[in-house]
């Protein structure tokens, strides 16, 4: 397909559609936007009531009515009028249109720009084709993706990896009470398609960096004695990059599955990028995963919830998986969303690599920039920081460079002779630079409020660490306002730079640090078998218990960190003390938390067992 590879064939139909004129009988209701376009050319109507036509306007006029690429109605150029004039609020969002009789705005419509989409948003109708029998331009553009991101077959997604999570697991989960070995530490989407395909899971603990304390994913190992436990096994399931942009070598784990048998299926959200330039880790189609799930909105240039689902090899039945994509996404998916995701692999299949070279200079600049403020570091895995330091970066004190030196109270990065053969952090992606106060202390929650209050705003933050997203489309001019805000916060604080690193709160912190992107058991490389279900608890069964009695009883609902989504308790799993702990700890240094009914965590639902009158609030 190199010879299709410039164009964007579902766009294209999308633009043509646009472009015919045609009158719409059909969804969706706003008719191309019509409803809205009616309001503005009834107030160009007043306007003209003067006498004046185009024949009346100026050069400069005339441009303006023809700035889309065709001639405005008399209400859109009063629109864009009143647009250029200020008269919208005060975001340049909205418009009011019309006077009612106390002579307040009656009427509110969208900007211009807005309306332009809403005549792309269409439906299944001729020359668009469908997205769950595809034929046409959508088949086309499908294909296109599988050849660009190196699938045998690649499937749109309107609803985020989600779907394409939830669709792999309905598909190798054929029969109830499947059995999946499943990373512990995955994103909620991965327990809801456990939960519908009824399966039981065996989680595997990842491998934790001791440098970082972060959790990246089950080492070799791990996998090789769950296999060998559970020869029943339908599919393993890892996360790789995590949210952190951290990974390792996925072949060997590959070549594990596939010799039992088993498809290796990868939640690649955050590495759409992966494998298209030099300096970006290998993709998990290329390490030799069988089902992988991309979101392309995160890393790449797609509309928000657009994704993508690859797949190759014989070991996922593609037609039970086209049936299973059916049941999760809507049946009117979004034109303009399955467009971006066209239009985002059209600009890798045409730029190539160079498509990246503007973010990666944006990001070597900002660490270049980042290794000129002593107290601010960068997390790197071992290997990497045997390279050579950026150009002027200064050493740390001990004598390590800033990208090398740990937080006080934590261990070193470990050099790379030392790493283990199962390290499971060898990879980081440059795009997502990961820094932390060196002094302990501001934490990742407060790093984040002072760099929204200089205007900028971070990806995540947890109890230590910042997630400072760069993409293809970041520039220098954000790496260098970026670089002038963590320089005012630093200035802000210089005390800070006098603490000891004996400091009580560093080591306090350093002792009981935990992201919200980890959910660790310790003490053993895998769980047993854990049934999932979507029969509910009853309310009736349940009763609220304050967070310091929970420990040893069965919650009623799932403890879910967010950002990123990773739970810490399952509805049914019984509360350890090291999960209050955990809980506690995000609590208090201000994560918020989805599927608690009480949102501030000073309780919990609990299942009703043999309760004590004290036990309950």
């Amino acid at each position: 397909m190199e010879h299709k590879s410039n164009t964007a064939p579902l766009y294209e139909a999308l633009l043509a559609y646009r472009d015919s004129g045609q009158r719409s009988f059909h969804v969706p209701g706003h008719k191309n936007g019509q409803v809205y376009r009616r309001l503005l050319e009834q107030v160009g109507q007043q306007q003209s009531d003067g006498g004046l036509g185009d024949s009346h306007l100026n050069e400069g006029e005339t441009k303006g009515k023809q700035s889309l690429g065709r001639p405005l109605t008399d209400g859109e150029e009063c629109f864009r009028q009143a647009e250029e004039q200020g008269h919208g609020d005060e975001n340049g969002l909205t418009n009011h249109v019309g006077n009612g009789t106390d002579g307040t705005a009656v009427d509110v419509v969208p900007v211009i720009a807005f309306l332009e989409m809403m005549r792309l948003d269409v439906t299944e109708i001729s020359g668009t084709d469908d997205l769950h029998h595809p034929e046409g331009v959508i088949l086309e553009a499908q294909q296109l993706a599988a050849d660009c991101f190196g699938a045998e077959e690649s499937f749109f997604l309107v609803g985020g990896s989600t779907a394409g999570n939830l669709s792999l697991l309905l598909t190798v989960c054929n029969e109830p009470n499947s059995l999946v070995l499943v990373q512990r530490n995955v994103h909620k989407s991965v327990i809801h398609g456990l939960m519908l395909a009824g399966a039981r899971a065996v989680f595997l603990e990842p491998w934790v960096d001791p440098a970082s304390g972060l959790a990246v994913m089950p080492s070799l190992e791990t996998v090789q004695a769950a296999v060998q436990a559970y020869p029943e096994a339908k599919a393993v399931l890892v996360t790789l990059p995590n949210y952190y942009g951290m990974g390792a070598d996925l072949k060997p784990i590959a070549e594990v599955c596939h010799e039992a048998g088993l498809p290796l299926l990868v939640d690649e959200a955050h590495g759409a990028h992966y494998g298209q330039h030099p300096e970006l880790p290998a993709s998990a189609l290329s390490c030799g995963a069988d089902g992988v799930v991309q979101s392309t909105h995160k890393m790449l240039s797609a509309f928000t919830m657009g994704a993508m689902l690859h797949v190759q090899g014989p070991r996922l039945s593609r037609s039970l998986l086209r049936q299973r994509l059916a049941m999760v996404q809507s049946s009117s998916p979004s034109y303009p969303v399955m467009a971006s995701l066209d239009l985002a692999r059209r600009l890798l299949h045409t730029q190539g690599a160079n498509a990246f070279t503007a973010g990666l200079a944006a990001v070597d600049a900002f660490k270049r920039g980042l290794a000129e403020l002593p107290r601010f570091r960068l997390l790197q895995p071992g290997q990497l920081l045997q390279q050579e330091p950026p150009a002027g970066a200064k050493p740390a004190a001990g004598g390590k460079s800033e990208a090398a030196a740990g937080s006080p109270g934590r261990p070193q990065a470990l050099p790379a002779a030392a790493l283990p053969s199962a390290a499971g952090y060898t990879a980081q992606d440059p795009f997502k630079a990961v820094i932390y106060d060196g002094t302990g202390v501001l934490s990742g929650y407060g790093l984040q409020q002072q760099l929204e209050a200089c205007g900028c705003v971070p990806e995540m933050s947890d109890e230590r660490y910042v997630v400072l997203l760069f993409t293809l489309g970041s520039t220098l001019r954000d790496a260098e306002h970026l670089l002038q805000a963590l320089h005012q916060i630093s200035l802000a604080n210089e005390q800070a730079h006098s603490l000891p690193s004996t400091s009580p709160r560093l080591t306090k912190e350093a002792s009981k640090y935990i992201s919200t992107w980890n959910n660790v058991q310790e003490g053993t490389p895998f769980s047993e078998p854990i049934p999932f279900t979507l029969q509910p608890i009853m309310e009736e069964d349940t009763t609220e218990v304050s967070i310091e009695k929970c420990i040893g009883l069965r919650s009623a609902e799932m403890v879910i960190p967010y950002p990123p989504g990773i739970p810490l308790v399952y509805a049914g799993e019984r509360i350890s003390a090291a999960m209050i702990t955990r809980i506690k700890l995000l609590r208090d240094e201000g994560a918020r938390f989805h599927g608690v009914s009480d949102t501030s965590l000073q309780s919990l639902k609990i299942i009703r067992e043999l309760l004590s009158l004290e036990d309950t609030l």
